[in-house]
Protein backbone atom coordinates (compact mmCIF):
# COMPACT_ATOMS: atom_id res chain seq x y z
CA UNK A 1 0.00 0.00 0.00
CA UNK A 2 1.18 3.22 -0.78
CA UNK A 3 2.13 6.13 1.54
CA UNK A 4 -0.31 8.64 1.79
CA UNK A 5 -2.08 11.20 4.13
CA UNK A 6 -4.70 9.49 6.85
CA UNK A 7 -7.31 10.72 9.15
CA UNK A 8 -7.90 7.94 12.03
CA UNK A 9 -10.63 8.05 14.32
CA UNK A 10 -14.00 5.33 15.31
CA UNK A 11 -16.28 7.62 13.84
CA UNK A 12 -19.07 6.59 16.14
CA UNK A 13 -20.79 7.92 14.98
CA UNK A 14 -19.10 10.53 12.22
CA UNK A 15 -19.72 13.63 13.71
CA UNK A 16 -19.12 17.46 13.35
CA UNK A 17 -15.78 17.36 14.45
CA UNK A 18 -14.65 14.60 11.85
CA UNK A 19 -16.33 16.58 9.40
CA UNK A 20 -14.02 19.31 10.17
CA UNK A 21 -11.11 17.30 10.53
CA UNK A 22 -11.36 15.19 7.23
CA UNK A 23 -12.09 18.59 5.72
CA UNK A 24 -9.25 20.64 6.77
CA UNK A 25 -7.33 17.35 5.88
CA UNK A 26 -8.44 17.67 2.66
CA UNK A 27 -7.96 21.34 1.95
CA UNK A 28 -4.52 20.49 4.12
CA UNK A 29 -3.44 18.15 0.51
CA UNK A 30 -5.23 20.90 -1.84
CA UNK A 31 -3.03 23.76 -0.53
CA UNK A 32 -0.11 21.86 -0.81
CA UNK A 33 0.16 21.16 -4.04
CA UNK A 34 -0.82 17.70 -3.23
CA UNK A 35 -2.66 14.94 -4.99
CA UNK A 36 -6.01 15.20 -3.41
CA UNK A 37 -5.67 11.98 -1.92
CA UNK A 38 -6.98 11.18 1.27
CA UNK A 39 -6.97 7.69 3.37
CA UNK A 40 -10.02 7.49 6.23
CA UNK A 41 -8.97 4.50 8.95
CA UNK A 42 -12.11 3.70 10.55
CA UNK A 43 -10.73 2.58 14.05
CA UNK A 44 -11.80 -0.29 16.17
CA UNK A 45 -13.74 -2.01 13.06
CA UNK A 46 -13.93 -5.08 15.19
CA UNK A 47 -15.56 -3.81 18.27
CA UNK A 48 -18.84 -5.46 19.55
CA UNK A 49 -21.96 -3.47 19.73
CA UNK A 50 -22.05 -0.95 22.98
CA UNK A 51 -23.17 1.76 23.78
CA UNK A 52 -19.77 2.90 23.23
CA UNK A 53 -19.68 1.36 19.90
CA UNK A 54 -23.14 1.05 18.59
CA UNK A 55 -22.24 1.00 15.10
CA UNK A 56 -20.36 -1.55 13.16
CA UNK A 57 -17.80 -0.81 10.62
CA UNK A 58 -19.38 -1.23 7.85
CA UNK A 59 -22.25 1.35 9.05
CA UNK A 60 -19.66 4.16 9.80
CA UNK A 61 -18.11 3.46 6.31
CA UNK A 62 -21.85 4.06 5.16
CA UNK A 63 -22.08 8.01 7.35
CA UNK A 64 -18.62 8.82 6.20
CA UNK A 65 -19.83 8.04 2.12
CA UNK A 66 -23.15 9.89 3.00
CA UNK A 67 -21.57 12.77 3.81
CA UNK A 68 -18.69 12.82 1.56
CA UNK A 69 -21.32 12.01 -1.23
CA UNK A 70 -23.21 15.20 0.19
CA UNK A 71 -20.70 17.55 0.98
CA UNK A 72 -18.46 16.16 -1.83
CA UNK A 73 -19.68 14.17 -4.34
CA UNK A 74 -18.53 15.88 -7.73
CA UNK A 75 -15.48 17.82 -6.50
CA UNK A 76 -13.13 14.94 -7.76
CA UNK A 77 -11.52 14.18 -4.39
CA UNK A 78 -9.77 10.89 -4.05
CA UNK A 79 -10.57 9.17 -1.18
CA UNK A 80 -10.40 5.78 0.23
CA UNK A 81 -12.45 3.92 3.48
CA UNK A 82 -10.21 1.20 5.22
CA UNK A 83 -11.00 -0.25 8.24
CA UNK A 84 -8.29 -0.61 10.97
CA UNK A 85 -8.84 -3.30 14.19
CA UNK A 86 -7.56 -2.22 17.55
CA UNK A 87 -4.46 -3.99 18.68
CA UNK A 88 -4.93 -2.10 23.05
CA UNK A 89 -1.14 -1.80 23.00
CA UNK A 90 -0.49 1.60 22.23
CA UNK A 91 3.61 1.16 21.63
CA UNK A 92 2.92 -1.19 19.27
CA UNK A 93 -0.11 0.04 17.37
CA UNK A 94 1.29 2.53 14.19
CA UNK A 95 3.29 -0.95 13.08
CA UNK A 96 -0.14 -2.75 13.32
CA UNK A 97 -2.23 -0.49 11.91
CA UNK A 98 0.27 0.11 8.71
CA UNK A 99 -0.60 -3.16 8.18
CA UNK A 100 -4.21 -2.08 6.91
CA UNK A 101 -3.55 2.12 5.80
CA UNK A 102 0.32 1.78 4.20
CA UNK A 103 3.78 2.68 5.69
CA UNK A 104 4.93 5.87 6.55
CA UNK A 105 3.04 8.92 5.26
CA UNK A 106 1.41 11.51 7.27
CA UNK A 107 -1.54 11.59 9.52
CA UNK A 108 -4.21 14.70 10.16
CA UNK A 109 -5.04 14.69 12.96
CA UNK A 110 -6.27 16.96 16.87
CA UNK A 111 -4.92 14.23 19.16
CA UNK A 112 -1.72 15.21 20.43
CA UNK A 113 -1.18 11.21 21.51
CA UNK A 114 -1.98 9.68 18.37
CA UNK A 115 0.41 12.27 16.80
CA UNK A 116 3.17 11.40 19.47
CA UNK A 117 2.86 7.57 18.52
CA UNK A 118 2.57 8.47 14.65
CA UNK A 119 5.76 10.53 15.07
CA UNK A 120 7.33 8.16 17.02
CA UNK A 121 7.08 5.49 14.07
CA UNK A 122 8.71 8.07 11.25
CA UNK A 123 5.37 9.68 10.34
CA UNK A 124 4.47 13.16 9.69
CA UNK A 125 1.98 14.46 11.87
CA UNK A 126 -0.04 17.49 10.79
CA UNK A 127 -2.19 18.85 14.07
CA UNK A 128 -5.31 20.66 13.70
CA UNK A 129 -7.07 22.41 16.74
CA UNK A 130 -10.53 21.04 17.78
CA UNK A 131 -13.39 22.47 17.08
CA UNK A 132 -16.23 23.15 19.29
CA UNK A 133 -14.63 20.23 21.62
CA UNK A 134 -17.17 20.20 24.19
CA UNK A 135 -20.43 20.17 21.75
CA UNK A 136 -18.64 17.59 19.73
CA UNK A 137 -17.33 15.01 22.33
CA UNK A 138 -18.07 11.43 20.78
CA UNK A 139 -19.75 10.55 24.07
CA UNK A 140 -21.56 13.55 24.41
CA UNK A 141 -23.03 13.09 20.60
CA UNK A 142 -23.81 9.60 21.80
CA UNK A 143 -25.66 10.57 24.72
CA UNK A 144 -27.71 13.26 22.85
CA UNK A 145 -28.72 10.76 19.91
CA UNK A 146 -29.42 7.84 23.07
CA UNK A 147 -31.79 10.64 24.38
CA UNK A 148 -33.49 11.58 21.04
CA UNK A 149 -33.79 7.13 19.85
CA UNK A 150 -37.37 7.10 21.58
CA UNK A 151 -38.62 9.77 19.59
CA UNK A 152 -40.80 9.23 16.92
CA UNK A 153 -40.69 12.78 14.99
CA UNK A 154 -38.12 12.44 12.71
CA UNK A 155 -38.01 16.03 11.94
CA UNK A 156 -37.90 16.72 15.62
CA UNK A 157 -34.89 14.40 15.61
CA UNK A 158 -33.24 15.76 12.88
CA UNK A 159 -34.15 19.35 14.05
CA UNK A 160 -31.91 18.44 17.29
CA UNK A 161 -28.59 16.33 15.85
CA UNK A 162 -27.78 18.27 12.87
CA UNK A 163 -26.41 20.49 15.02
CA UNK A 164 -23.51 17.89 16.28
CA UNK A 165 -23.60 15.58 13.37
CA UNK A 166 -23.36 16.20 9.35
CA UNK A 167 -27.47 16.55 8.49
CA UNK A 168 -26.47 13.64 5.74
CA UNK A 169 -25.29 11.29 7.99
CA UNK A 170 -28.23 11.71 10.38
CA UNK A 171 -30.62 11.34 7.40
CA UNK A 172 -28.41 7.64 6.97
CA UNK A 173 -28.80 7.10 10.47
CA UNK A 174 -32.99 7.79 10.54
CA UNK A 175 -33.32 5.88 7.07
CA UNK A 176 -31.50 2.60 8.36
CA UNK A 177 -32.48 2.42 12.01
CA UNK A 178 -29.17 3.24 13.28
CA UNK A 179 -30.67 5.41 16.12
CA UNK A 180 -33.76 3.55 17.43
CA UNK A 181 -31.22 0.93 18.84
CA UNK A 182 -29.66 3.33 21.06
CA UNK A 183 -32.85 2.89 23.21
CA UNK A 184 -32.04 -0.23 23.95
CA UNK A 185 -28.08 -0.06 25.06
CA UNK A 186 -26.84 1.19 28.13
CA UNK A 187 -25.09 -0.27 31.31
CA UNK A 188 -27.44 -2.13 32.49
CA UNK A 189 -31.03 -1.31 34.30
CA UNK A 190 -34.17 -0.35 32.21
CA UNK A 191 -33.53 0.92 28.61
CA UNK A 192 -34.39 4.66 28.06
CA UNK A 193 -37.81 5.53 27.00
Amino acid sequence: MDSTMIVLGRFQPFHRGHAAMVSAALEHLKANGNKRHLRICIGSSEAEPSLENPWDAKEREQMIRAWLDRDYGGEGIDTEIIQVPDLNDPPNYVRHAEQFHGTAGSIFTSDQATADLYEAAGWDAIMMEHENRSGWQGWRVRATMQMMSTITDNEAVRAVLVESIPEAVVNFLIDNGGLRRLAFMGHGGEPVG
